[in-house]
């Protein structure tokens, strides 16, 4: 246990607070069990090792943090790990990479019963499940996910100017005076088009050139460690998951024909679903419903996205098209917070009560003329007028 101490305190020592992510300040710490899941990249231990350095001194006994993918669980187990430190004075765990250690749900809730004056928080994939097994964390765990940087958190992240966080109604009620104040401090048209490239994952600071191939790596990454890691599958249906993968990335957004798709993957019309049902969950597509789906996917998305704009410029730079980018801006953006699902007149439908089209600045009314609460969301625009909004703004909502 004292090397995992050792090595981690240098770790925090390091680590900036300058910045930290929306979601830090929006969880309930004193929760017993907190469980923080995300896409791969999006910050999960840096916020860990934030939270320790903002909150307890360097040479603290009484907080711990252990990556679940180290050696040193090969010989021993995380309840040896917490019995030591609980006799040792511990009163915070903080487990990283939960979802690669094997029985990890069962163990942790034999942690939290036996311990109940320990606290833990732990991080996992996007995929992880805390209602698999017999252990059901469900109803003992606080479970928050970690989005990648929205647009607002990148103009703090790379230029550090801070503005408001906002909500839909005000973006829709109060458009032109927020986008006015904004548009007299910074040149949002031009930093936006920054974020669409690299701005969603924060690690892209690190390397700024070799990001989008970063980023390609980490899409290898969920595909053949991620899924396999929280879903059973062999290695055949991996290759058809990369394969179905590599197709819809040449066409999104799409509406998909589930039939001609799973003869191009080689798999049939129910594995189908459920690969793109694991691609949802790992957050490497976004997938476009007419209403919200249940536990387990039976019927096909009406259209389907990549995750993210920054995927998009890795995946192929040389064929980009705007109006998927657009797209996938609003959509990435306001999923975090708000009800997205498909219209068959305009591009989304949010909480079941507005219409959104997305465009250009040249884009016209006549798709929504005849709809009640309809806007467009446009691009290349600073400041938008009655029901025409800046497609910017939507990057303010976390």
């Amino acid at each position: 246990m004292e090397q995992l101490f050792s090595r981690y305190n240098l770790i925090v020592e390091r680590t900036p607070t300058a910045f930290v992510r929306y979601l830090y300040h929006q969880i309930n710490w004193d929760n017993r069990l907190i469980a923080i899941v995300g896409a791969r990249g999006v910050g999960k231990t840096t916020m860990l090792f934030q939270r320790i350095k903002l909150e307890y001194p360097l040479d603290s006994r009484e907080v711990l943090y252990a990556s679940l993918d180290q050696l040193w669980f090969t010989t021993n187990t995380l309840l040896k790990l917490a019995d030591q430190f609980y006799l040792n004075g511990g009163k915070v765990l903080f487990l990283d990479e939960v979802h690669k250690y094997p029985n990890w749900s069962q163990e942790i809730k034999n942690i939290y019963d036996l311990y109940p004056d320990l606290k833990i928080v732990f991080t996992g994939s996007s995929m992880l499940d805390i209602f698999r097994g017999g252990s059901d964390l469900s109803r003992r765990a606080l479970k928050v996910t970690l989005h990648g940087l929205s647009f607002r958190e990148f103009i703090k992240y790379e230029h550090n100017i801070e503005l408001p966080t906002l909500t839909l109604d005000e973006i829709i009620s109060n458009h032109v005076a927020i986008a006015t104040s904004i548009a007299s401090k910074i040149k949002p048209v031009a930093l936006f088009k920054e974020y669409l490239k690299y701005g969603y994952f924060p690690f892209y600071k690190e390397d700024r050139e070799g990001y989008l191939q970063r980023l390609l790596e980490t899409i290898n990454t969920i595909i053949e460690v991620d899924i396999p890691a929280n879903i059973n599958i062999e290695l055949a249906t991996i290759y058809k998951i990369k394969k179905l993968f590599a197709i819809i990335a040449t066409l999104v957004p799409f509406t998909p024909n589930i039939s001609q798709l799973a003869a191009k993957v080689e798999t049939t019309r129910p594995s189908l679903l459920a690969y793109l049902e694991a691609l949802e969950k790992a957050k490497a597509l976004l997938l476009l419903d007419k209403q919200a789906q249940g536990l387990k996917r039976l019927v096909k998305p009406e259209k389907i996205y990549l995750s993210n704009t920054n995927y998009a410029y890795a995946l192929d730079q040389s064929n980009l098209d705007i109006g998927n980018l657009r797209e996938t801006f609003f959509y990435s953006q306001l999923q975090v917070k708000h009800k997205v699902t498909y219209s068959n007149i305009t591009d989304f439908i949010v909480d079941e009560a507005y219409h959104f089209e997305i465009g250009g600045k040249t884009k016209g009314e006549k798709q929504i003329s005849s709809l009640t609460n309809a806007y467009i969301a446009k691009d290349d625009i600073e400041v938008g007028y009655a029901n025409q909004i800046p497609l910017w703004l939507f990057g303010l909502l976390y």
